[in-house]
């Protein structure tokens, strides 16, 4: 059953040196009601774009993880629900109007998964263990809120009954190999607070042992060498992400006994 009234969506993105990207991905969101993009101070021209654009509310805030982040971005929009994109993210106009579609419907869940195509280079990457990623990205604000414990790879918590969408985001993750290492490597060391968290100490098994297992299950198990040369460089810098994080973890746990 479709609302007798429009339902007016709040479309949210966070930045941090996205000046490649962040035109896009506001075109792709201009449907919305409200847009919000709050971004951590970058030292490119993502602000001034971004602010440059009519109907966009541009906030800047000091980045301190992710969760905080996005909930800092969560509590600025006024609107129910809530449509929650990564720079590096684009909807397509079938996803768009399934989105649409769902927010005006009055038996809609809670919030919804949706499945992401990752971009290599501009091509569709296949295997190497993102044939099932999916994230929320559509939810009701009331209903909803990300962990704080989660400091990457942010897990939105919610109330409610969780569903599907049909169409896919594409995600344009891999721009160049220097990008995304840097990326992986940030992941890393942000993740230490995570390990710090849980108690952690590290040892072989987490300098050696969950490396060689993030790379061998993505690369064997997720099928990555079926991506060939593209799915080796993806499986080895998610490997090298592990790797650096446990790195990190010793580092910091040093200092703390000195």
């Amino acid at each position: 059953m479709i609302l007798s009234d429009k339902q007016a969506l709040t479309a949210l993105v966070i930045t941090y040196n996205e000046e490649q990207n962040i035109k896009p991905v506001l075109d792709h969101l201009a449907f919305a009601d409200e847009i919000i993009v709050v971004d951590s101070f970058s030292s490119d021209k993502t602000f001034e774009i971004a602010s440059s654009i009519p109907n966009v509310k541009v906030v800047q805030r000091k980045f301190d993880n992710f969760a905080s982040q996005r909930n800092f971005a969560l509590n600025l929009a006024t609107n129910s629900w809530i449509l929650f994109l990564d720079a590096d993210e684009r909807l397509t106009a079938k996803l768009l109007d399934e989105i649409t579609f769902i927010i005006n419907q009055k038996d809609s869940a809670t919030a919804y998964f949706v499945y992401r195509t990752f971009m290599f280079k501009g091509k569709k990457l296949h295997f190497s263990g993102w044939q099932t990623d999916k994230i929320i990205r559509l939810f009701r604000k009331e209903n909803a809120f990300y962990n704080h414990e989660k400091i990457v790879h942010e897990k939105l918590i919610v109330k409610g009954e969780v569903s599907k969408l049909k169409n896919k985001l594409t995600h344009y993750s891999y721009s160049s190999y220097a990008d995304y290492k840097k990326k992986m490597i940030l992941y890393g060391k942000l993740k230490v607070q995570e390990e710090l968290q849980k108690k952690t100490n590290p040892n072989f098994f987490h300098f050696y042992i969950r490396p060689a297992y993030q790379f061998l299950n993505q690369y064997i198990v997720r099928l990555g060498f079926l991506d060939g040369k593209k799915g080796i460089i993806i499986c080895y810098l998610n490997a090298l992400s592990v790797a650096v994080r446990f790195k990190e973890l010793k580092k910091v746990k040093t200092l703390k006994q000195q």
